[in-house]
């Protein structure tokens, strides 16, 4: 059995887990679908860009991801959405030190 190389990289997981918890928030359907596209649009530029040969190459898929974080950050201040709020937080945290190496 082979194992994932994402598993190993905590940010992807941490991402994940956060995009899990967008698919339990309630919210107007044309707001969901942006939360749920720039949540999406994380875990898949941590994944994308882990792939690339170079430095550089991964910085901008990474800066990406943390530009995702950033609008869902704002989607949980316009709705209020206070039981996603720390969690964003922390991954923001992560994306911001891996898009500044």
């Amino acid at each position: 059995m082979t194992s994932d190389p994402l598993q190993k990289f905590r940010t992807y997981e941490l991402s994940v887990q956060f995009y899990r918890e967008c698919k339990e928030v309630k919210l107007p359907h044309a707001i969901r679908d942006q939360l749920m596209r720039a949540a999406s649009s994380v875990s898949l530029n941590l994944a994308e860009g882990s792939a690339k040969p170079s430095r550089k190459e991964r910085l901008r898929y990474y800066s990406i991801a943390f530009g995702s974080i950033r609008e869902i950050q704002a989607i949980i201040r316009l709705e209020e959405l206070n039981q996603l709020h720390s969690r964003a937080d922390h991954l923001a945290a992560s994306l911001y030190k891996l898009a500044r190496q």
